[in-house]
Order: structure tokens, then sequence, then C-alpha cells
């Protein structure tokens, strides 16, 4: 069905919440992982803290060679997750002057550990850093010998169960109308426009940024599906699932396919999702920026992620 056109509303009106239902705040996207910033003092290869961070340097190659439990290469933003884990233990572990690298980790002083970051960030985010850390002694047992810390004896933090966050439909009308509501020829409209029909459909985020040309048939709405890759998968020919399309996205790709063809990289990239001023392939950043700008334009709060469209 087509969502009616809304106009929009400009920035000097008072910012709404995109939200139907009230829930808690939204998790902030942290950077892609970058190795802590090296201290002043010279580096001494005997310093328990220069031991830990170049192991942490060390997990990040050894997880870039290895593949997940799917049997694929773990996604960057994933090694990022496991190592951010890995720099808040050597973090705890400064602060409380413990000379030692992660070798010298025993499911007491995990415990302790998880127990500070409890009271510092509570349940939900405890769980995600004990489930994210397991990785770094798993390669540890793996390359060292050393023995597994995570047994019966760790105090284990259960996840929390929270209601899903939904979007008002009035918001996503609102964010299709400032994209031009189906009716712009413009690149940047065009593309933001497709974008957003695209996450209305279901689609993940790093699904969407992987998507190729030729993942899309050359009249959509002829054929209305895409192939999107499997999340966290490597990319196959053979692989990937396929979405249907309502006639509105199938629209919308027709559109943004004719204004493509004008990008300078239109030939040399296969990516489907092109930056503006010719820029190269869309990141999944990218389209986190964008959503958050056309948030803004519409005159919403523009804390919104693009996995709320899934809801």
């Amino acid at each position: 069905m087509t969502i009616a056109s809304r106009p929009a509303r400009g920035r000097g009106t008072a910012r709404k919440s995109p939200l139907r239902l009230a829930s808690d705040p939204l998790p902030a996207i942290g950077p892609a992982f970058q190795p802590p910033a090296a201290d002043p003092a010279p580096w001494n290869a005997h310093s328990p803290r220069d031991m830990r961070r170049a192991m942490i340097s060390e997990f990040a190659e050894w997880l870039r060679s290895r593949t997940n439990k799917h049997k694929r290469p773990f996604q960057e933003d994933t090694i990022s997750a496991y190592c951010d884990a890995a720099v808040a233990l050597d973090a705890w572990m400064t602060g409380a002057g413990l000379e030692t690298d992660f070798t010298g980790c025993d499911t007491a002083m995990l415990n302790r550990f998880f127990g500070w970051y409890f009271g510092e960030h509570g349940q939900g985010g405890t769980n995600t850093k004990q489930r994210n850390l397991r990785h770094l002694f798993t390669w540890l047992e793996a390359e060292y010998d050393n023995p597994h810390p995570y047994t019966d004896d760790l105090q284990r933090y259960a996840p929390v169960v929270t209601r899903p966050v939904t979007l008002a439909a009035e918001f996503i009308r609102d964010l299709l109308e400032v994209t031009g509501g189906g009716r712009a020829r413009d690149f940047e409209n065009a593309r933001d426009h497709a974008i957003i029909r695209m996450l209305t459909e279901g689609v993940r985020r790093a699904e969407l940024v992987q998507q190729r040309i030729d993942d899309v048939p050359a009249d959509p709405i002829a054929r209305p599906y895409v192939r999107v890759v499997p999340l966290k998968g490597a990319r196959a020919e053979d692989e990937g699932r396929i979405v249907p399309l309502s006639m509105p996205t199938a629209r919308a790709f027709v559109v943004y396919l004719r204004a493509r063809r004008d990008h300078r990289k239109s030939e040399s990239s296969r990516a489907l999702w092109l930056g503006t001023r010719n820029r190269g392939p869309m990141t999944g950043s990218g389209v986190y920026r964008m959503l958050k700008r056309r948030a803004d334009e519409a005159g919403y709060d523009p804390e919104v992620h693009p996995h709320q469209f899934r809801h």
C-alpha cells in the first residue's frame, strides 16, 4: 500500500519523538576499533599494560584469519566489538594496578571485573561485554594454551529483555516526504528515498551496504525483488536471500537507478549505493548519518537507528 505524502516539518518547530512506543535510550554506535593510543612514556616490552595492548592487536589479526560459526569471515564491526571488550578489561586492570597480561586473568579476576562493570553499565551492557570477551580467551587458549577462565564458577549476567522500539508510521511518512516523496529526480534525494524504502522492507543496514548493482533486476517493477547477502556473510555469487519489494519500493529503485547512471563511479563501482559528490560506496555509518540528517530535516529527534525499521 502506498504511503500518503505529508508536508515536511521545518527546523523551527519543536522536536518530536519518532517512536510510537516509549523505550529505553538507544545504545550509542561506537566507532570502529582502533588500537589504544600510545602513552607519552617510551615503549617498555616488559610492561604488562604494553603487553596487553600488543595482545589486543594480535587478537584482532587472529580474528581476521578465522571464520565465525557460519564458516564466514568475521566482519570488521564484529572484530571491533570483540576488541573493545578487551580494551575495557585492559583499562580496568590498569586502574586496579594489576601487573599481568591477559594470561593472568582467571575466573575470580573476571568475576571482579564483571562485578565492577555491572555497577558502571548495568546488566545489559555487562551481558554484551561478557559475551564479546569470551573470544579473547578462546584465542588465548588456542594460541597460548592458556586455561579458559569461562568456567562454571564465572558469574553470568543474563541479557535484558526489552520491548522492541517501534517507529511511528507518521515518522516514516515524513521521512519519505523530505526525500522527495517519490517525485525527486536528483541523485541524493532519489538515493535516500530508495534506501528508506528498502529499510521498511526489513533489510538490515549491513545487508543494504553490501548490495551490488547486479543484485537488482534491470526492471524492478516487472520483477519486484532484490537479493541481499546473509548478515556477517562472506560475499559469494551463489549466496543470498531474496527480498520481495512493495510497488512503491520498486518504483523508488527505478528512479534511483536512473539517477545513478550520471554518477561518476556508476561504471567503475559494483556497489549499488554510492555516495554523494561522486564519492564511492556508502558505508554503514553513512546510512546512519543520512537517517539522522533526514529525521532532523523532518522536524524529529534525530536519534534514529536503521534497525528500528525492522520492528
